[in-house]
Protein backbone atom coordinates (compact mmCIF):
# COMPACT_ATOMS: atom_id res chain seq x y z
CA UNK A 1 0.00 0.00 0.00
CA UNK A 2 2.67 2.13 0.79
CA UNK A 3 4.78 1.91 -2.33
CA UNK A 4 1.71 2.36 -4.62
CA UNK A 5 0.78 5.43 -2.71
CA UNK A 6 4.40 6.82 -3.50
CA UNK A 7 3.80 5.64 -7.00
CA UNK A 8 0.13 7.57 -7.48
CA UNK A 9 2.04 10.67 -5.59
CA UNK A 10 5.01 10.19 -8.26
CA UNK A 11 2.61 9.92 -10.92
CA UNK A 12 0.67 12.98 -10.18
CA UNK A 13 4.14 15.34 -9.32
CA UNK A 14 4.76 14.69 -13.06
CA UNK A 15 1.30 15.16 -14.69
CA UNK A 16 1.32 18.54 -12.63
CA UNK A 17 4.57 18.91 -14.10
CA UNK A 18 3.49 18.58 -17.76
CA UNK A 19 0.23 20.01 -16.97
CA UNK A 20 2.40 23.56 -15.94
CA UNK A 21 4.66 23.15 -18.98
CA UNK A 22 1.74 22.90 -21.03
CA UNK A 23 0.23 25.84 -19.54
CA UNK A 24 3.25 27.92 -19.90
CA UNK A 25 3.51 27.06 -23.59
CA UNK A 26 -0.24 28.19 -23.66
CA UNK A 27 0.88 31.27 -22.50
CA UNK A 28 3.09 32.36 -25.39
CA UNK A 29 1.46 34.36 -27.79
CA UNK A 30 3.24 34.65 -32.00
CA UNK A 31 2.19 37.78 -33.55
CA UNK A 32 1.77 37.06 -37.40
CA UNK A 33 2.22 39.88 -39.42
CA UNK A 34 1.08 39.29 -42.87
CA UNK A 35 1.67 41.35 -46.07
CA UNK A 36 -1.71 40.63 -48.02
CA UNK A 37 -3.57 37.54 -47.04
CA UNK A 38 -5.47 37.93 -50.98
CA UNK A 39 -2.41 36.32 -52.06
CA UNK A 40 -2.15 32.23 -52.14
CA UNK A 41 1.27 32.10 -51.13
CA UNK A 42 0.69 34.20 -47.80
CA UNK A 43 -2.25 32.44 -47.37
CA UNK A 44 -0.34 29.19 -47.30
CA UNK A 45 2.61 30.03 -44.94
CA UNK A 46 -0.39 31.74 -42.72
CA UNK A 47 -2.02 28.25 -42.53
CA UNK A 48 1.39 26.23 -41.57
CA UNK A 49 2.22 29.11 -39.05
CA UNK A 50 -1.14 28.99 -37.19
CA UNK A 51 -0.99 24.61 -37.36
CA UNK A 52 2.16 23.80 -36.22
CA UNK A 53 1.88 26.98 -33.56
CA UNK A 54 -0.62 25.36 -32.49
CA UNK A 55 0.53 21.88 -32.66
CA UNK A 56 3.73 23.45 -30.08
CA UNK A 57 0.86 25.18 -27.91
CA UNK A 58 1.44 28.86 -29.07
CA UNK A 59 -1.59 31.36 -29.61
CA UNK A 60 -1.08 32.59 -33.00
CA UNK A 61 -2.25 36.34 -33.41
CA UNK A 62 -2.76 37.06 -37.37
CA UNK A 63 -3.45 40.32 -38.45
CA UNK A 64 -3.34 41.23 -42.59
CA UNK A 65 -2.33 45.00 -44.15
CA UNK A 66 -4.06 44.30 -47.08
CA UNK A 67 -0.95 45.42 -48.70
CA UNK A 68 -0.86 48.60 -46.94
CA UNK A 69 2.35 49.80 -45.15
CA UNK A 70 1.17 52.17 -43.14
CA UNK A 71 -1.92 49.18 -41.83
CA UNK A 72 0.92 46.97 -40.69
CA UNK A 73 3.01 49.55 -38.72
CA UNK A 74 -0.41 49.64 -36.76
CA UNK A 75 -1.39 46.31 -36.50
CA UNK A 76 2.45 45.68 -35.51
CA UNK A 77 1.92 48.50 -32.58
CA UNK A 78 -1.36 46.63 -31.72
CA UNK A 79 0.33 43.06 -31.48
CA UNK A 80 3.20 44.25 -29.12
CA UNK A 81 0.52 46.13 -26.56
CA UNK A 82 -1.04 42.65 -26.62
CA UNK A 83 2.60 41.14 -25.29
CA UNK A 84 3.04 39.02 -28.14
CA UNK A 85 6.27 37.06 -27.63
CA UNK A 86 7.90 36.83 -30.94
CA UNK A 87 7.01 38.55 -34.20
CA UNK A 88 6.67 36.35 -37.80
CA UNK A 89 6.69 39.67 -40.09
CA UNK A 90 6.41 39.64 -43.83
CA UNK A 91 6.43 43.43 -44.92
CA UNK A 92 3.84 44.83 -46.83
CA UNK A 93 6.27 46.78 -48.82
CA UNK A 94 9.56 48.32 -48.56
CA UNK A 95 8.28 51.35 -47.75
CA UNK A 96 8.06 51.80 -43.76
CA UNK A 97 9.01 48.20 -43.44
CA UNK A 98 12.40 48.97 -40.94
CA UNK A 99 9.58 50.77 -38.37
CA UNK A 100 7.37 47.29 -37.02
CA UNK A 101 11.38 45.63 -36.67
CA UNK A 102 12.61 48.92 -34.27
CA UNK A 103 9.45 49.18 -32.37
CA UNK A 104 9.24 45.29 -31.76
CA UNK A 105 13.32 45.40 -30.89
CA UNK A 106 12.76 48.02 -28.79
CA UNK A 107 10.00 45.71 -26.58
CA UNK A 108 12.28 43.15 -26.64
CA UNK A 109 10.25 40.96 -29.05
CA UNK A 110 12.60 38.63 -31.63
CA UNK A 111 11.26 39.20 -35.11
CA UNK A 112 11.58 36.43 -37.39
CA UNK A 113 10.95 37.68 -41.31
CA UNK A 114 9.74 35.51 -43.87
CA UNK A 115 10.18 36.39 -47.58
CA UNK A 116 10.78 39.74 -47.44
CA UNK A 117 13.61 41.05 -45.01
CA UNK A 118 13.74 44.76 -44.08
CA UNK A 119 16.90 46.99 -45.46
CA UNK A 120 18.64 48.87 -42.80
CA UNK A 121 16.38 46.85 -39.86
CA UNK A 122 16.70 43.08 -40.58
CA UNK A 123 14.89 41.01 -38.27
CA UNK A 124 16.81 38.19 -36.08
CA UNK A 125 16.69 35.62 -38.80
CA UNK A 126 15.60 35.71 -42.81
CA UNK A 127 13.38 32.46 -43.98
CA UNK A 128 13.61 32.99 -47.55
CA UNK A 129 13.18 31.13 -51.04
CA UNK A 130 16.39 31.01 -53.25
CA UNK A 131 14.75 33.82 -55.96
CA UNK A 132 18.00 34.40 -57.77
CA UNK A 133 18.93 31.09 -58.23
CA UNK A 134 15.41 29.72 -58.95
CA UNK A 135 14.35 32.38 -61.27
CA UNK A 136 17.83 32.23 -63.49
CA UNK A 137 16.85 28.73 -64.01
CA UNK A 138 13.50 29.84 -65.02
CA UNK A 139 15.72 32.27 -67.33
CA UNK A 140 17.56 29.51 -68.88
CA UNK A 141 14.57 27.27 -69.50
CA UNK A 142 12.92 30.41 -71.85
CA UNK A 143 16.43 30.43 -73.50
CA UNK A 144 15.83 26.73 -74.05
CA UNK A 145 11.87 26.50 -75.38
CA UNK A 146 12.27 29.79 -77.59
CA UNK A 147 15.74 29.06 -79.02
CA UNK A 148 16.68 32.49 -77.37
CA UNK A 149 14.41 34.33 -80.41
CA UNK A 150 11.50 36.95 -80.04
CA UNK A 151 10.00 39.23 -77.89
CA UNK A 152 10.69 39.09 -73.87
CA UNK A 153 8.58 41.09 -71.23
CA UNK A 154 8.47 40.57 -67.68
CA UNK A 155 5.59 41.87 -64.57
CA UNK A 156 7.28 42.57 -61.75
CA UNK A 157 5.62 42.40 -57.90
CA UNK A 158 5.95 45.51 -55.67
CA UNK A 159 8.93 47.84 -55.83
CA UNK A 160 11.55 47.33 -54.05
CA UNK A 161 10.70 44.54 -51.75
CA UNK A 162 13.44 41.60 -51.55
CA UNK A 163 11.41 38.72 -53.80
CA UNK A 164 10.92 41.51 -56.63
CA UNK A 165 15.08 42.59 -56.43
CA UNK A 166 16.27 38.90 -56.70
CA UNK A 167 13.45 37.55 -59.33
CA UNK A 168 14.31 40.70 -61.16
CA UNK A 169 18.02 39.87 -61.15
CA UNK A 170 17.76 36.22 -61.75
CA UNK A 171 15.53 36.44 -64.61
CA UNK A 172 17.65 38.74 -66.56
CA UNK A 173 20.62 36.61 -65.66
CA UNK A 174 19.02 33.50 -66.94
CA UNK A 175 18.04 34.99 -70.24
CA UNK A 176 21.96 36.26 -70.51
CA UNK A 177 22.38 32.10 -71.69
CA UNK A 178 20.78 33.11 -75.06
CA UNK A 179 21.44 36.94 -75.32
CA UNK A 180 17.19 37.92 -74.95
CA UNK A 181 16.74 41.29 -73.09
CA UNK A 182 13.38 42.29 -71.66
CA UNK A 183 11.76 44.83 -73.86
CA UNK A 184 9.25 46.12 -71.76
CA UNK A 185 8.64 45.95 -67.63
CA UNK A 186 5.65 47.36 -65.29
CA UNK A 187 5.24 47.07 -61.67
CA UNK A 188 1.93 45.64 -59.58
CA UNK A 189 1.20 46.90 -56.07
CA UNK A 190 -0.17 43.79 -54.83
CA UNK A 191 1.25 40.85 -57.14
CA UNK A 192 -2.37 39.88 -57.76
CA UNK A 193 -4.06 38.21 -61.12
CA UNK A 194 -5.83 41.81 -62.01
CA UNK A 195 -3.08 43.41 -62.13
CA UNK A 196 -1.37 40.74 -64.23
CA UNK A 197 -4.35 40.47 -66.91
CA UNK A 198 -4.32 44.28 -67.18
CA UNK A 199 -0.25 44.80 -67.86
CA UNK A 200 -0.32 41.69 -69.82
CA UNK A 201 -3.00 42.91 -72.62
CA UNK A 202 -1.53 46.40 -72.42
CA UNK A 203 2.07 45.19 -73.13
CA UNK A 204 0.43 42.77 -75.98
CA UNK A 205 -1.87 45.86 -77.48
CA UNK A 206 1.80 48.06 -77.76
CA UNK A 207 3.44 44.90 -79.02
CA UNK A 208 1.67 41.94 -80.62
CA UNK A 209 5.45 39.98 -81.03
CA UNK A 210 5.85 39.43 -77.39
CA UNK A 211 6.27 35.35 -77.30
CA UNK A 212 7.77 35.57 -73.33
CA UNK A 213 5.64 36.91 -70.68
CA UNK A 214 8.10 36.65 -67.42
CA UNK A 215 5.21 36.96 -64.37
CA UNK A 216 7.27 37.56 -60.69
CA UNK A 217 4.81 35.57 -58.82
CA UNK A 218 1.70 32.70 -60.08
CA UNK A 219 -0.98 35.39 -59.83
CA UNK A 220 0.34 38.12 -61.65
CA UNK A 221 1.39 34.94 -64.45
CA UNK A 222 -2.21 33.59 -64.15
CA UNK A 223 -3.69 36.95 -65.39
CA UNK A 224 -1.30 37.11 -68.29
CA UNK A 225 -2.13 33.89 -69.06
CA UNK A 226 -6.06 35.09 -69.13
CA UNK A 227 -4.48 38.38 -71.77
CA UNK A 228 -3.13 36.18 -73.78
CA UNK A 229 -5.61 33.94 -73.97
CA UNK A 230 -7.56 36.63 -74.89
CA UNK A 231 -5.68 38.37 -77.43
CA UNK A 232 -5.70 35.67 -79.82
CA UNK A 233 -2.45 36.22 -81.36
CA UNK A 234 -1.34 33.26 -83.89
CA UNK A 235 2.20 32.62 -81.92
CA UNK A 236 2.94 30.47 -79.11
CA UNK A 237 3.71 32.96 -75.78
CA UNK A 238 5.28 31.31 -73.11
CA UNK A 239 4.09 32.05 -69.52
CA UNK A 240 5.96 32.02 -66.54
CA UNK A 241 5.19 32.24 -62.68
CA UNK A 242 7.13 31.95 -59.37
CA UNK A 243 5.95 30.33 -56.41
CA UNK A 244 4.09 27.02 -56.86
CA UNK A 245 1.07 27.95 -55.61
CA UNK A 246 -2.00 25.84 -55.75
CA UNK A 247 -3.42 27.22 -58.60
CA UNK A 248 -0.10 28.25 -59.85
CA UNK A 249 0.59 24.05 -60.03
CA UNK A 250 -2.45 23.04 -61.65
CA UNK A 251 -2.42 25.38 -64.11
CA UNK A 252 0.81 24.08 -64.99
CA UNK A 253 -0.34 21.15 -65.34
CA UNK A 254 -3.32 21.96 -67.46
CA UNK A 255 -0.80 24.33 -69.50
CA UNK A 256 -2.11 27.19 -69.07
CA UNK A 257 1.29 28.33 -67.43
CA UNK A 258 4.49 26.94 -68.80
CA UNK A 259 6.64 26.62 -65.62
CA UNK A 260 6.63 28.79 -62.45
CA UNK A 261 9.17 27.55 -59.34
CA UNK A 262 7.73 25.85 -56.12
CA UNK A 263 9.04 27.58 -53.05
CA UNK A 264 9.05 25.42 -49.50
CA UNK A 265 6.10 26.88 -48.69
CA UNK A 266 5.12 25.06 -45.80
CA UNK A 267 8.00 24.41 -44.74
CA UNK A 268 9.17 28.17 -44.30
CA UNK A 269 6.07 28.52 -42.05
CA UNK A 270 6.97 25.56 -39.79
CA UNK A 271 10.82 27.11 -39.71
CA UNK A 272 9.56 30.57 -38.49
CA UNK A 273 7.67 28.75 -35.63
CA UNK A 274 11.17 26.85 -35.07
CA UNK A 275 12.94 30.04 -35.22
CA UNK A 276 10.35 31.80 -32.91
CA UNK A 277 10.53 28.85 -30.07
CA UNK A 278 14.26 29.20 -30.08
CA UNK A 279 14.43 32.90 -29.87
CA UNK A 280 11.85 33.03 -26.99
CA UNK A 281 14.35 30.80 -25.19
CA UNK A 282 17.13 32.63 -25.91
CA UNK A 283 18.84 30.41 -28.24
CA UNK A 284 20.94 31.31 -31.60
CA UNK A 285 19.47 30.79 -34.43
CA UNK A 286 21.22 31.92 -38.33
CA UNK A 287 20.91 35.05 -39.65
CA UNK A 288 20.06 33.81 -42.99
CA UNK A 289 17.72 30.56 -43.24
CA UNK A 290 17.68 30.35 -47.48
CA UNK A 291 15.20 27.30 -48.81
CA UNK A 292 15.08 25.84 -52.11
CA UNK A 293 12.86 26.80 -54.93
CA UNK A 294 12.93 24.21 -57.64
CA UNK A 295 11.82 24.66 -61.51
CA UNK A 296 8.14 23.27 -62.28
CA UNK A 297 6.65 22.27 -65.65
CA UNK A 298 4.58 19.54 -66.82
CA UNK A 299 6.71 17.08 -66.31
CA UNK A 300 7.09 16.97 -62.72
CA UNK A 301 4.18 19.37 -61.33
CA UNK A 302 2.54 16.46 -59.94
CA UNK A 303 4.64 15.50 -57.27
CA UNK A 304 3.98 19.12 -55.83
CA UNK A 305 0.38 18.79 -56.07
CA UNK A 306 0.48 15.58 -54.03
CA UNK A 307 2.68 16.78 -51.59
CA UNK A 308 3.62 20.55 -51.44
CA UNK A 309 7.13 21.43 -49.98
Amino acid sequence: MFKFKQIAIAAGVAASLVASNAAFAQEKKIGLAVANLQAEFFNMIKQSVETYGKEKGYKVITVDAKGDATTQVNQIQDLITQKIDALIYIPAGATAATVPVKAARAAGIPVINVDRNAEGAPGDTFIYGQSVAATKALGELVCDKTGGKGTVVMIHGQRGTTPEVDRTKGFKLGLDKCGLKVKQEQWTERWSADEGAKIAQDMLQRDPSINVILGQADGIALGASQAVKLAKLPQKIWVVGFDGDVGGLKAVQSGSLDATATQQTFNMGRMAVDAATSLIAGKAVPKDQPTDAKVTTQANVEEFLKAHP
